[in-house]
């Protein structure tokens, strides 16, 4: 005999059990066995209920945020009574029709004394044990945010000391998601020599002060990933309120489905496709070819990759929005770093987004400044011009940033000392939240400057008892500029008083601007008062390039659009006639172009003839052939890889001839291989063409003007080309810009 139990529904929704007994069937009686398992499935799902439950990141050993509404949630069957308790503290709610269920429980004060979270569902209970009630911190961004207390430095000593029960930490998994995750899972973990190598250290750090300083219970929820970028970690809404970042809201409101321009593109995309299907089943009945069917559209498809807009905020944020916290702490930018002030407008969308969701209005937001690293080949001021952007975040209510300039490790783009990133990220939330006015927790700022007796004063603000240097000498990194100085120079700086710093340099004798750790390797040594240091600024009108170079000493010969380049050379502006005497000459290029910038060069150079229609184009006409070196050269250029300045020895290669790679006037260094600063002309006379000159000693082409019979695409350039040829030859390149013009100067005597 086999025992069977058939479970009978009953009016009041309840069950009991009925026993039944029967024989032993064969296996081919399976009609009857399918009949009756089908019955039983049937009679089960009837009376099948969900039982309640909380979201995935609601566990054991979990922080609430104190002196807050503790809002709950969960879901259940619709209409099911679901009351939630801590203690006395208790509130009932009702399942909606979609099986969620929401209340909001009093606020409560901090309390180390563990309680319990009930939750009574219709159904079934769910208790949650060892809650403390406190303070909780979003803890979100990249890798340096993600950077473990086991990989931190002095690593060893700090997890054996981390014992902190009042800590509490978790960490949401890396799931990205092109749609919304309503529940996130992941576990609290209370902080112990067993469990805090694993916690972020950068909010470990700052927890550990809080929890000595305020005597209360931290939470942590760490949700980053490293490597990422602002933009996946950003909500939709926030994308929409930002004017600058309008295309990015519009490709995301594109793939959402139920949106009105996901609705429009999909109608026509069905359309086609119909009209393509009525085609194709004539053609079939004819025998006759047809195309291809019409493409999905690719603004249609879901975001896949974790880098994609929204999609870290869909899977590792939404899940928790509206969960009652303090504030956000937030360490990440090295992968947007080359965007400039474009990052501010990403940044004003992620913070705007976050706290118009959560529903807390305008909770504290604290940032740490990315470090000063190597960064490969990349112009030094891209990173500079960063750090301006994360400055200007600040700009926005209750944010603040911490300056890291001097913990960096410049050969490593994750500085492994964490706890002082902690304690200056701690240090804000004392000072601006928890009402400890007396903390200094912000860096020193400008905040003002003048130019008195010929010197550029800079005053700071937020000194904290004076300014200082971390290893007693000179403040460094400071540079100025002002009309007639080659570009910014190094400035000796020095104190006046506790808050002004006075600059000069024998190079500039009226500055107009300055710049503070204006590079990407800046390591600067000025502090405040408590050690916190200076982050990289800027102050002043810095002089158009016109205006820094000395070009007020030289006579304006020709001025030609390079647009119009061609086989005959028509000069816009060609005052040759009236120029007497000369004894130096300057070429002044101004290009501009998408790929390489707005790229300014002027040179000068002792003259290497007295004949002034020689100085211009070579072309055949002018019978300018030199293949020689020059003297008292010196270089004038807005990009720091131009080597600038008092030269003194170069070379000119200028002909309208053909030429070679061979090096045969035996320019030092040339390669005798490839085109670069010493080449070879050739016949025939009316050949390809070369206007190039070399600062040799660099191994670096100035400025090349080459094929100018190509008009549009002849090869012209600032610095060495990006391609197989130093000096630009056969590169075409002169397409790429949007802006091309040469200017030959004159100094008569």
């Amino acid at each position: 005999m086999r025992r069977l139990r058939i479970i009978e529904p009953v009016p009041n929704s309840s069950y009991h059990q009925v026993d039944h007994f029967t024989r032993d069937m064969p296996m081919k009686t399976s009609s009857v066995c399918f009949t009756f398992a089908v019955l039983t499935t049937m009679l089960i799902s009837s009376v099948a209920h969900a039982d309640v439950r909380l979201p995935g990141f609601f566990s054991d050993h979990m922080v609430l945020q104190q002196q807050s509404k503790i809002k709950i949630w969960g879901w259940s069957d619709a209409g099911d009574e679901v009351t939630v308790s801590i203690g006395e503290n208790s509130a009932v709610a009702t399942t909606n029709d979609d099986g969620k269920w929401q209340v909001e429980l009093a606020p409560m004060e901090a309390s180390k004394t563990p309680v319990s979270l009930v939750v009574k569902g219709g159904h079934n209970e769910i208790k949650l044990t060892d809650l403390l009630i406190g303070e909780v911190w979003l803890c979100s961004g990249q890798s340096n945010m993600e950077w473990t207390v086991a990989r931190s430095v002095n690593a060893e000593q700090e997890i054996a000391a981390a014992d902190y029960p009042l800590i509490r930490h978790i960490k949401i998994p890396r799931e990205p998601s092109s749609t919304p995750v309503e529940d996130l899972n992941a576990t609290w973990q209370v902080c112990s020599p067993k469990t805090a190598g694993n916690f972020t250290a950068c909010g470990y750090f700052m927890a550990r002060k809080l929890a000595k300083e305020l005597d209360v219970p931290v939470g942590l929820i760490n949700s980053s990933w490293g490597g990422t970028r602002v933009e996946p970690w950003t909500p939709p809404v926030g994308f929409e309120k930002v004017e600058a970042l309008k295309s990015i809201h519009e490709s995301v409101i594109g793939r959402t489905p139920g949106s009105a321009t996901f609705k429009s593109k999909l109608s026509s995309f069905i359309a086609d496709s119909e009209k393509w299907l009525a085609e194709a089943k004539d053609s079939l009945e004819r025998g006759l070819s047809i195309g291809s069917p019409p493409e999905y559209p690719g603004s249609l498809k879901p975001y896949t990759s974790h880098q994609d807009p929204t999609m870290l905020y869909n899977g590792m944020i939404h899940g928790m929005v509206g969960f009652p916290i303090r504030g956000a702490i937030w360490y990440q930018g090295e992968s947007n770093h080359n965007e400039g002030m474009l990052y501010f407008e990403k940044k004003k969308a992620l913070i705007n987004g976050w706290r118009e969701l959560w529903g807390q209005g305008d909770f504290p937001f604290y940032f740490v400044q990315i470090a000063p690293y190597q960064y490969g080949n990349e112009d030094p001021s891209i990173l500079a011009r960063f750090w301006e952007a994360q400055a200007e975040t600040t700009t926005l209510p209750k944010v603040e940033m911490v300056v890291i300039n001097d913990i960096a490790t410049l050969n490593d783009i994750h500085p492994p000392n964490k706890q002082d990133v902690g304690l200056r990220l701690a240090n804000l939330a004392l000072k601006f939240d928890y009402g400890k006015a007396e903390v200094v927790a912000l860096s020193p700022e400008v905040e003002s400057h003048s130019v008195e007796n010929g010197n550029l004063k800079v005053r700071f603000k937020n000194v904290g008892g004076g300014l200082k240097t971390r290893d007693g000498n000179a403040p460094t990194h400071f540079e100025i500029v002002g009309k007639g100085s080659n570009g910014f120079q190094p400035a000796t700086a020095s104190f006046e008083g506790d808050a002004v710093i006075v600059l000069k340099s024998e190079k500039v004798s009226d500055p107009t601007a300055f710049r503070f750790a204006w590079d990407k390797l800046a390591e600067p040594n000025l502090t405040g008062g408590t050690g916190l240091p200076v982050g990289a600024c800027r102050g002043g009108k810095v002089p158009g390039f016109l205006d820094v170079i000395p070009v007020g000493e030289y006579d304006l010969v020709y001025e030609l659009n390079l647009a119009k380049l061609g086989d005959q050379i028509k000069y816009d502006r060609n005052n040759s006639a009236s120029i007497g005497a000369f004894d130096r000459i300057g070429y002044l290029l101004e290009l501009n172009s998408s790929e390489y910038g707005d790229q300014k060069l002027f040179v000068t150079m002792d003259a290497f003839t007295d004949n002034v229609k020689a100085i211009g184009v070579p072309t055949v006409e002018s019978k300018a052939v030199f293949q020689q070196k020059v003297s008292g050269l010196e270089v004038f250029a807005n990009s720091k890889t131009i080597k600038t300045g008092k030269i003194g020895e170069g070379n000119i290669e200028f002909w309208p001839n053909n030429y070679g790679p061979g090096n045969g006037s035996g320019v030092p260094g040339a390669s005798g291989q490839k085109f670069d600063f010493g080449d070879t002309f050739a016949d025939p006379e009316a050949g390809y063409g070369s206007m190039q000159v070399h600062n040799f000693k660099a191994k670096q082409t100035l400025f090349a003007i080459n094929h100018w019979s190509q008009g549009n695409s002849a090869d012209i350039g600032i610095g060495n080309g990006t391609g197989d040829h130093s000096d630009w030859t056969f590169s075409s390149s002169g397409s790429k810009y949007s802006a091309k013009k040469l200017r030959i100067y004159v100094r008569q005597k």
